[in-house]
């Protein structure tokens, strides 16, 4: 486990991220020789980064908002920013969570940007170009709106605390929708992740109704 301070800003990262990184750059990639090694350990550097600056968005945000003793945990399925003293409004909330996405597709643009400037052969150009797709891909499935994902999450602001089994209904449906999608073509971890939420969602309803 390896922990430091960004920002002012408590940062904890699981050995299990790792591997789920270089779990993601295998299939990426493919694992075929040495140098695909090289390609992996790239991934993972940019998916650490983006995954973090997606964090800090909605650490930042939080924070800006008022939240107190915020701190990021990177674990094995991504990353989250935790406030345990904060209070946020409907509004907040939604603000907080957006700003994770928003911030991500911002740095998939600016990694756009920065691919278009360099020349054919500079040794970087991978680098940001596996930044921008894990930047702009990962940030819009986050955005679909399956708990608790930040779409799931956003979702739930904007229907409010009293329609949380309708929120937690819409994320199953959206689970198995993206769920057979992701199957479709090919996605095999994505059907994995959907079913895991979808089952969460199932839980979550099931204590609800039986109370």
């Amino acid at each position: 486990m390896y922990e430091f301070t960004l920002f002012r800003i408590p940062v904890r990262v699981e050995p299990f991220h790792w591997l789920i990184l270089a779990f993601l750059g295998a299939q990426y990639f493919g694992f075929d020789d040495r140098n695909d090694i090289l390609k992996i350990l790239l991934f993972m550097v940019a998916g650490f980064f983006s995954i973090l600056v997606h964090e800090f968005g909605h650490a930042l945000t939080g924070r800006k908002f008022g939240a107190q003793g915020t701190h990021v945990v990177m674990h094995g399925m991504g990353g989250v920013a935790i406030f345990p003293q904060a209070r946020f409004t409907r509004t907040q909330n939604f603000l907080v969570t957006a700003a994770g996405p928003g911030i991500q597709i911002l740095l998939g643009a600016i990694a756009i940007v920065i691919l278009s400037q360099l020349p054919e052969e500079h040794p970087a150009r991978e680098f940001f170009s596996v930044l921008a797709q894990i930047s702009l891909i990962w940030a819009i499935i986050n955005c679909v709106p399956v708990f608790p994902l930040d779409g799931g999450q956003m979702l739930g602001a904007i229907l409010g605390p009293k329609r949380e089994i309708l929120t937690h209904q819409i994320s199953i449906g959206a689970a198995i929708f993206f769920g057979l999608l992701g199957f479709f073509y090919g996605f095999i971890f994505l059907p994995i992740f959907m079913a895991f939420m979808a089952y969460q969602s199932w839980q979550f309803i099931q204590s609800r109704t039986q109370r």
